[in-house]
């Protein structure tokens, strides 16, 4: 079941959630298989903590790694992953179902490279969801900033 916060900012932008068996869309490759796309339209959310201890969710293709060195680079201080319990008390949501619906205090940054899939899926706020959204939907329902982590290499 879509959390409540995130079923909201869906219906209020006209989207909505896919939903599954539990625990069927946890990782990429899980989530790819399960609703036929490739790894790199799974728009996996990944929580940092920076060193003024402020929190920055990154949004990339599943099929990204994102050096902390780059991030470091984007965000203008050290960065490291935050753990699953501290992601789960930041964003509401648990790893394999973070998402950067209806987040607050937490500064969200797209990767540009989702925008040449047309649509990608994010997860919905659980471990069996996901949503099909653009890019310049998901900036302009996130407020979230689009980086190109190339340029930044």
């Amino acid at each position: 079941m879509v959390p409540d916060k995130v079923q909201k900012v869906l219906l209020a932008n006209g989207l909505t959630a896919l939903e599954y068996e539990p625990g069927s869309t946890p990782t990429v490759e899980m989530a790819a298989r399960r609703l036929g796309v490739e790894p790199a339209r799974i728009a996996k959310s990944l929580l940092f903590k920076s060193k003024a201890g402020t929190y920055v969710l990154v949004v990339c293709p599943g099929d990204k790694r994102i050096p902390s060195s780059v991030l470091r680079q984007v965000i203008g201080s050290k960065v490291s992953m935050a753990d699953p319990a501290e992601t789960e008390r930041v964003t509401g949501f648990r790893p394999g179902g973070v998402c950067p619906f209806g987040l607050e205090g937490v500064e969200i940054l797209l990767d540009r490279e989702l925008g040449q899939y047309g649509t990608v899926f994010p997860a919905a706020g659980n471990d069996a969801t996901g949503v099909s959204i653009t890019l310049d939907q998901l900036a302009g329902i996130t407020g979230g900033r689009i980086v190109d982590f190339l340029l930044a290499q």
